[in-house]
């Protein structure tokens, strides 16, 4: 079940030639893909290209009237493989995925599929997860294209460019025997627009024709001698092909401004940031018109050397307006026209930053120092925007300092002493009221009582070693639990703590891997490689019954029927069947007191070998996406309705508040102690609470104060209901009328 059902909205994609389609941008990439005749599309959902993934999955009876193939793939690796049909057939085919660790993923089908080429157009459509609002570390795919020889697309963020570069993609990729990659960032996949349809194709060469009739070339397989020649194919025919074809089909933009002597180079994803920076200036309007020349690079690699030295001819200097580092672009720009002794200076870096997101306010400041070198008088009389004059914000993590990092933020890093006062005066100049708010599980989660139950046992038997993994257990590693060291990728948390492995110590490490990356890479990689190195660590398994992180998607050990894909493998049987002989399954995470003695008995255990706990809850969103409107239905229909909600005895609670440092739950807050003698305040339950227990679980296993009540909220009550409403609200009414009369009684 995915956060988002496009139902609804797939029917646009029958949508004719001569129709204007409106929509989400993740939408109209799926249009351009059926009006470019692709034959199979494949790929593994992530950030910010999951709902492309959601919108395949809702649009697949459209998929299969045009003969188009889907599947979700088990890794990007995977994904990146199935573009291998395109090899020797001529098959359009498409595949999508998160950008860089995708990428990362992928990088041995990707180099093996560019070097060999293609024959058919084989498009990597990744999300270029990066700047402030990336869960990943901080790289670009611009290295992967270059590593391969991949040509890169970057299209204006909207929707006809957007179209555009799907469909032209396809003929670059089929005309120069090369994959492309489409890079799209999250505001390109989801912004919204129109553009004037086309017809959906049916595939001329279908996988039937491909599977009846099969093909192939040695000289296309990565073998020697034929590898050595695919390397001097790259360089003598493909890369020129490919700069001819952008050149001939105009794919890269030019703008042309009424400043004749600088301008700006940028990359086409970056089209609105810099566009808005101008218009704040008032060099442009709001339908783009610059009075800045602007040369978009819509392809950013390979770049055309005789279009780029055009537009540079004449120009005193162009900003290149590149996002994070290294600095590729600029450096292939500098060596451009250098060799060909163009006096044109080339600016980047040195008036944007280095790394971080070119946000708004970044632009501004970067156009605005090009402006004052070059048309200084445009900004004379000029009222500038605030965020023009603003300090520019130092990219470091106040936390280091506060939990022992030590130094100079900026020492170490090759920073000078000017950048490192930089950042010392945005640290004084900070906020001190201000608090960090980390990312944290969701109310209900079921995934955090496993790391209360493992805080419990590590009561008893000391802190361990925790090789943590990517997914939504990965909050664990933050306040209140504080658990984890390292994570080294997508399902490579047991392979994190491998070298771990003596028979030094009785002390057992423990690894984190959630459903998603166990059936990612966790399997082989983790479970597998444990088994076969004898390994006598732990394992937990954090099963929710999706992949939670990137939107809910179904997994191979999903319980709930699928009508696409085949569900319901048990996790349990799958790490039995690689070697494991010491398992145990725990099917409800919310029970503290049977996590916690699980991991006693795990870590204790005189039992060697390698342990795995599977620790099984479904996931709190989807039970509640599928679970409100089931209730609200019932409710509109008068039927009865039970839900439980939690509450805190405020004379009870002492207000130790080992509660919310034990669990984190974001429904568990703190207010005044209504007690006059009592100063501490006590905890409180806020209406977001989704009835999960935990609380009281916590309480129980702890052994918290027991001040916690449970009390079912009943909608459309029957009648039995409102009797014993009535019965106990009057015994309550009756012990509080006695306890008044003792008082009375005792005071005189």
């Amino acid at each position: 079940m995915a956060e988002r059902s496009f139902t609804s909205e797939v029917g646009k994609l029958r949508l004719g030639a001569g129709d204007t389609f409106h929509g989400e941008g993740i939408l109209a990439v799926t249009k351009a893909l059926l009006q470019a005749g692709v034959a199979y599309v494949a790929g593994y959902q992530g950030a910010p290209i999951s709902h492309l993934m959601d919108v395949l999955t809702d649009a697949n009876d459209i998929l299969e009237e045009l003969g188009v193939h889907f599947e979700h793939s088990a890794s990007e690796a995977t994904a990146a493989a199935t573009l291998a049909a395109s090899v020797h057939y001529p098959l359009r085919g498409a595949v999508t995925f998160k950008s860089t660790v995708g990428t990362n993923v992928a990088s041995d089908a990707l180099a093996n599929l560019a070097s060999g080429g293609v024959t058919g157009g084989a498009m990597l459509i990744v999300g270029e997860d990066y700047g402030e609002g990336s869960s990943i570390m901080q790289e670009r795919s611009h290295a992967f294209a270059m590593k391969s020889q991949v040509w890169l697309l970057d299209p204006r963020p909207n929707l006809p460019s957007i179209v555009t570069m799907v469909e032209k993609g396809f003929e670059l990729s089929e005309a120069t025997r090369t994959p492309v990659m489409l890079e799209l960032r999250i505001r390109a996949c989801h912004v919204h627009g129109s553009f004037v349809a086309g017809a959906n194709r049916r595939p001329t060469f279908t996988l039937k024709d491909a599977i009846e009739n099969p093909r192939r070339d040695v000289d296309r397989i990565v073998l020697p001698p034929a590898s050595f020649a695919h390397e001097q194919e790259k360089v003598t025919q493909r890369w020129p092909a490919a700069q001819r074809f952008i050149r001939d089909h105009r794919l890269n933009e030019i703008f042309a401004g009424d400043a004749a002597d600088f301008g700006i180079v940028l990359q086409g994803g970056l089209y609105n940031s810099v566009v808005r920076a101008l218009q704040l200036l008032g060099l442009a309007d709001a339908w783009g018109e610059s009075l800045v020349p602007l040369y978009v690079l819509n392809v950013t690699y390979p770049l055309v050397d005789e279009e780029l030295h055009a537009f540079c001819e004449g120009k005193r200097g162009v900003l290149l307006v590149e996002e994070g580092q290294p600095a590729f672009i600029e450096q292939n720009i500098d060596s451009i026209l250098r060799k060909r002794d163009s006096p044109t200076r080339v600016h980047g870096k040195d008036m944007l930053p280095m790394a971080g997101e070119l946000t708004g306010a970044v632009m501004l400041k970067g156009v605005v120092k090009l402006l004052r070198r070059y048309a200084p008088q445009w900004l004379e009389g000029r009222s500038l925007p605030a965020a023009a004059h603003s300090t520019m914000p130092a990219l470091v993590v106040q936390a280091t300092r506060e939990r022992g990092g030590g130094g100079s933020l900026a020492a170490g890093a090759g920073a000078g002493e000017a950048a490192a006062a930089e950042r010392e005066t945005v640290l004084r100049e900070a906020d001190p009221h201000i608090h960090p708010r980390p990312p944290s599980f969701c109310t209900g989660c079921p995934e955090r009582p496993i790391f209360t139950a493992l805080k419990l046992a590590e009561r008893e038997l000391g802190q361990h070693h925790v090789s943590a993994d990517i997914g939504c257990h990965l909050f664990s590693i933050l306040p209140p639990f504080d658990i984890g060291a390292t994570t080294m990728g997508y399902g490579l948390g047991w392979a994190g703590a491998a070298a771990l492995n003596t028979r030094a110590t009785q002390r057992r490490t423990i690894s984190f891997m959630g459903d998603g990356g166990f059936w990612h890479n966790g399997l082989t990689s983790g479970v597998g490689n444990a088994v076969f190195n004898r390994s006598d660590n732990l394992l937990v398994v954090v099963d929710n019954s999706y992949s939670a992180a990137t939107g809910g998607q179904d997994l191979p050990s999903s319980r709930a029927a699928n009508p696409l894909r085949s569900t319901r493998h048990g996790i349990e049987q799958a790490v039995r069947g690689v070697g494991v002989d010491w398992v145990r399954s725990i099917s409800r995470t919310y029970d503290v007191a049977a996590m916690r003695d699980t991991f006693r008995e795990a870590l204790t255990t005189p039992q060697t070998g390698p342990k795995v706990i599977v620790a099984s809850s479904e996931c709190m969103l989807n039970r509640q996406r599928r679970e409100k409107p089931q209730v609200a239905a019932r409710v509109k229909a008068g039927e009865r309705s039970v839900r439980e909600r939690f509450g805190v005895d405020a004379d009870t609670c002492t207000g130790d508040h080992s509660c919310i440092r034990l669990s984190g739950c974001p429904s568990l807050s703190i207010r005044d102690n209504p007690d006059p003698l009592r100063r501490d305040p006590v905890a409180t339950v806020l209406e977001s609470c989704v009835g999960c227990g935990l609380c009281g679980e916590v309480s129980h296993a702890a052994v918290l104060c027991p001040s916690f009540h449970r009390a079912s909220i009943v909608s459309n009550p029957a009648r039995g209901d409102r009797w014993r409403a009535r019965f106990a609200t009057w015994v309550i009414g009756w012990l509080s009328r006695r306890g008044e009369a003792r008082l009375k009684a005792v005071h005189g």
